[in-house]
């Protein structure tokens, strides 16, 4: 038995296989959004692009998503708002996926917008909120020095070693 790539604590045979196996297994919108981890995880884009709507899949970039899921090691999925859980309707769900690029960890915060629709869960489209580096990289800034002779930089007018050195 191995653990479920999406991080639901669940056997895999559990938990996504069923639904990358049969999308219309999924119950809710939240089972779809991590089988569809999975599949990035399993570079499985077959299933990412059946899992999303019809009217929205044109819009897909099958080539890139292929590229990001073999470029990429998956490290782990965080769940930041999982929907209504409704079986039926619009949902929306926020996520984190965790990945490493070149040894670099990354991020990638999405609110992703599923339908029930024709008897089964679609993906419909994602609100990237943040992709990159898990930390940004901070500017340098060069430490101003005051030297004793130089002006105070409280705006006195005196020497800084009359003031308030």
């Amino acid at each position: 038995m191995s653990l479920c790539p999406c991080g639901s604590g669940l056997a895999f045979e559990n938990c996504c296989q069923p639904v990358l196996e049969n999308p219309i297994q999924a119950r809710t919108a939240l089972q779809l959004m991590r089988a569809r981890y999975t599949a990035y995880v399993m570079h499985r884009m077959d299933f990412v692009l059946s899992s999303t709507h019809p009217d929205t899949r044109d819009a897909a970039d099958q080539e890139a998503m292929e590229s990001w899921s073999h470029a990429a090691t998956w490290t782990g999925l965080e769940i930041i708002s999982p929907g209504s859980q409704h079986s039926a309707g619009d949902d929306r769900i926020e996520f984190k996926a965790y990945f490493q690029v070149q040894n670099v960890p990354q991020v990638h915060h999405e609110r992703s917008l599923f339908r029930h629709d024709q008897g089964q869960w679609w993906f419909v489209d994602g609100q990237d909120i943040y992709s990159g580096p898990l930390e940004k990289r901070r500017p340098y800034v060069k430490e101003q020095h005051t030297g004793r002779n130089d002006p105070c930089p409280c705006g006195s007018g005196k020497k800084f070693k009359k003031c308030c050195a």
